[in-house]
């Protein structure tokens, strides 16, 4: 196995930026206490943990970034598009797509902000054994030890999502290093992060206390070792289907176990969290509020709440950073973001689980299936105490004036949907402004549904359909959707949409879209509907393509299955091997 040699700029910068990112849990600073007391201390060892948490994701896919403060990765995957000005720059996709200089103002700073992240849980595990606090505390601190384990690992998934193979550091930079590491291979990230969750699993407690909603657990671990096997499993990571060409132990899983490996990962969980678990609904609201408090269906989750959201520019917390605002439609002072895409609703059945068939419906709105109304706005939609308006008129006066969440309605029209659809889910539609804040709202990492769809996935790639089916129907049960018993490609077709539908907007189609080598959903012509209001009061709409000029729509590169090493490193270290397809 081929090894990279690399020395990194970038690394360098990173590593000695230990807590680089804005802290969402505040602590003591550290340069009011010597490291002496703090590691004598388990209570301020514990303290140094906290920031560590925000490694993991949370309502901002780049905490440093005006946009990327209020919007994650849903705009750059087929569920959606950004909004405002239909700007590039946000994620870089359009055009000539990303390049080493260039992939969108949310995705820089990735490398340098993981690398940091890397750096601060190798300082605490190079330190907390021969701490006095371990030998004061031995039980908790061999917690925290786990928990850090936890955090570094997941750090590393994230990684080896969007860079491919990294190299594995476990001890802490030092300004007398060398800094020249090597990259590892695919498969060795792989089979790192596996034992570290292991190791953590065999720690960690099985479930926490409300008062610790969001520490780690065992479950989280094995949950993250179930996705992490899964991505590693798929068509992306084949030998045999690579889309790169060059330096390919960087991508390759060449581990003939693998789809049974995913099977036992989320197995695992299930045997933990309980074979038939998910919380049934009634109805779309329901099925809203599962997103909006903590319950038994969440495995991990970033906590959020009054002073536990992600911090604007100029120092302030901005309650825009989250949903209600920042997704709402136009007319009830809401940003809209990130548009879903006509194309995405278009993955959502009928209420009878009939498959649109990626036709456009003659009503588009009526009889589909529940989550549709739980998680897309769209016209006519009930919101907040009246239906959404979109429509423009053909002759706008009292009787028939624009929609209020048109380009003529109301807030700031440059806002208004451009697709015909804004987000719905994770809306709390009981707080009395889209300013407001929620007591405990979560930002769901890992949860119940997702491990029965990675075990219905895993199975059906065996050859295994009728349980694969069994676990699959019931998600799409408690979706209000009928029991589904396939085999073969419909089946796998069929898990791919349940995911799509049932895990929109969670951070996954993104990623799912490339392991699957799904190209006709990373670069295609974007739709939405236009709506119209006749003089007579009826509405009519139109399905068109946002970009009449195909050059400016989604297009697709291979290269874009990641994202570059930063520039900095491929041009100042010239012995940096840069990811396929960004070498020019």
């Amino acid at each position: 196995m081929k090894n990279i040699k690399i020395a990194s700029i970038t690394f360098l910068i990173a590593f000695f930026t230990i807590f680089g990112c804005e802290d969402v849990i505040d602590v003591e600073p550290q340069d009011r206490v010597t490291e002496v007391a703090v590691y004598a201390d388990i209570e301020q060892v514990e303290a140094l943990v906290y920031p560590m948490y925000n490694s993991t994701e949370g309502w901002a896919i780049r905490r440093n970034d005006f946009w990327g403060q209020r919007i994650n990765i849903e705009g750059a995957s087929f569920e959606a598009k950004f909004n405002f000005r239909d700007l590039n720059s946000i994620y870089q996709l359009r055009a000539g797509g990303w390049s080493k200089s260039n992939v969108g103002g949310t995705f820089a700073g990735k490398w340098q902000n993981y690398w940091s992240y890397v750096q601060s849980t190798n300082e605490f595990l190079s330190k907390i054994d021969e701490s006095p606090a371990m030998a004061l505390d031995t039980e908790k601190g061999e917690v925290l030890k786990a928990e850090v384990r936890f955090l570094r690992a997941n750090l590393y998934t994230k990684l080896i999502k969007f860079f491919g193979g990294v190299p594995i550091i476990t001890e802490p930079a030092k300004i007398t290093d060398n800094f020249e590491y090597t990259r590892n291979s695919y498969e060795d990230c792989v089979k790192f992060i596996v034992e570290e969750l292991d190791g953590a699993a065999a720690v960690l407690p099985t479930t926490r206390s409300a008062a610790e909603f969001g520490r780690a657990t065992k479950t989280a671990a094995l949950a993250v070792k179930s996705r992490t096997l899964l991505y590693a499993a798929s068509d992306l990571h084949d030998p045999n289907l690579l889309p790169q060409t060059t330096n390919t132990e960087l991508y390759s899983y060449p581990v003939t176990s693998k789809w049974e490996d995913a099977e036992n990962a989320a197995k695992a969980v299930i045997d933990i969290v309980g074979e038939d678990a998910l919380i049934q609904v009634a109805d779309a609201k329901e099925y809203q509020e599962l997103f909006l408090s903590p319950n038994e269906n969440i495995i991990f989750a970033r906590p959020y709440a009054a002073g536990l959201y992600e911090v604007g520019t100029g120092g302030f917390n901005a309650a825009n950073s989250l949903p209600d605002q920042a997704q709402s439609p136009s007319g009830y002072g809401g940003w809209g973001l990130c548009s879903p895409t006509h194309n995405f609703a278009l993955e959502f059945n009928y209420d009878d689980g009939t498959s649109t068939g990626g036709i456009t419906p003659a009503s588009p709105n009526d009889n589909r299936e529940m989550r549709y109304y739980a998680n897309l706005n769209f016209q006519g939609a009930e919101f907040r105490g009246r239906p959404v308006d979109y429509a423009l008129a053909v002759t706008p006066n009292a009787s028939t004036p624009d929609g209020l969440d048109s380009p003529n309605g109301l807030g700031n029209v440059l806002h208004s949907s451009k697709t015909g659809y804004n987000i719905r889910k994770f809306q709390d539609e009981s707080l009395s402004a889209t300013n407001g804040i929620s007591a405990n709202r979560p930002y769901i990492l890992y949860r119940v549904a997702e491990m029965y769809l990675n075990y219905a996935e895993a199975l059906a790639e065996q050859g295994k359909d009728g349980l694969a089916s069994t676990y699959l129907s019931r998600v799409s049960v408690r979706g209000k959707q009928p029991t589904i018993n396939l085999t073969g490609d419909a089946l796998k077709a069929a898990i791919k949409r349940e995911r799509r539908v049932e895990l929109c907007f969670e951070g996954h189609n993104f990623f799912d879209e490339r392991r699957w080598l799904n190209e006709d959903h990373l670069g295609f012509d974007i739709k939405g509907l236009r709506w119209t209001k006749e003089t007579n009061g009826d509405l009519t709409f139109e399905e068109y393509s946002l970009f009449e000029d195909s050059t400016q729509g989604r297009l697709w590169f291979d290269r874009q299955y990641y994202l570059p090493i930063p520039e900095g490193d491929s041009e100042i270290v010239p012995t940096l091997i840069q990811n396929d397809g960004y070498t020019n």
